[in-house]
């Protein structure tokens, strides 16, 4: 244990996602032992980010604007929504060059063990979204891990009264894996070979 602010700046930094008490203490030495003006940089650009990004008022997308560069691109194909977990999801698939249509980000997946049902999720949202549209296929690529599968089987059933039709990205994703440390041409793949929910 450090004295003061050193041991809250670990403690802060311990709480990021991958980051363990002995990753925070180097990267806590990290910023002691560099330069003034690169850590009142990285500590701007901290505040900047809270202040000025907010979730795209269409989908849940980051963005600095209402909506998302995404959904103000007209050329974007808007009978197609991919519903994904995270924003992060929505940057994997980009990657690919393989889908061209709209994206709706649920905020997470179900989760009983964390206490994450379906009313903690924007689901309500994407429902809202497809009454109001002429959306005819729904691809659903949550992570293929138990959570995502079952936060797809619950999407699919949502759905299934509204005649829409309702996709489930293909093998090709490894189960138990996270969409954003897939590469391009297994997500790709994983794209075209998608199948019904």
């Amino acid at each position: 244990m450090y004295e003061g602010v050193v041991q809250e700046l670990i403690d802060e930094l311990s709480r990021l996602p991958g980051v363990g008490p002995k990753s925070a203490q180097r990267i806590a030495f990290f910023l002691l032992q560099t330069e003034d003006d690169q850590a009142i940089k990285l500590a701007n650009v901290l505040r900047e980010v809270k202040e000025r990004v907010r979730f795209c008022d269409v989908c849940g997308n980051v963005t600095e604007e209402e909506r998302c560069n995404i959904c103000r691109d007209a050329r974007r194909n808007q009978t197609m929504i991919c519903v994904v977990e995270e924003s992060k999801d929505v940057q994997a698939i980009e990657r690919t060059r393989e889908y061209r249509g709209l994206y709706h980000v649920l905020g997470g997946a179900i989760s009983p063990i964390e206490g994450i049902g379906p009313d903690q999720l924007r689901i309500k949202e994407l429902l809202t979204r497809l009454s109001n549209a002429q959306v005819v296929e729904v691809i659903i690529a949550t992570d293929p891990n138990m959570e995502g599968e079952a936060t797809a089987t619950y999407i699919a059933r949502m759905l299934s009264p509204l005649g829409i039709n309702v996709t489930r990205l293909a093998s090709g994703l490894p189960v138990g894996g996270d969409l954003e440390y897939a590469d391009e041409v297994t997500l790709g793949r994983a794209f075209a070979g998608r199948r019904q929910a």
